[in-house]
């Protein structure tokens, strides 16, 4: 299982489904987060300035943040 990381949005498109957070910590990379992997029911959706936890997956297109969920 991967480490859970805190964050904050930085900015999120409720049209296009996708954002990014920048994670807590001094050079880190901001963590791309797609709709889907916000955790809830109904409609998912972040807004900029929202803390955040998570979990980041590397994939060929670079780290995702996965099973993310709203502080």
């Amino acid at each position: 299982m991967s480490t859970r990381t805190t964050g904050t949005v930085k900015w999120f498109s409720r049209v296009k489904g996708y954002g990014f957070i920048k994670p807590d910590g001094e050079g880190q990379e901001d963590v791309f987060v797609h709709y889907t992997a916000i955790v809830g029911e109904g409609f998912r959706n972040l807004e900029e300035g929202d803390r955040v936890e998570f979990s980041i997956q590397d994939t060929p297109k670079g780290p995702q943040a996965v099973d993310v969920i709203k502080l």
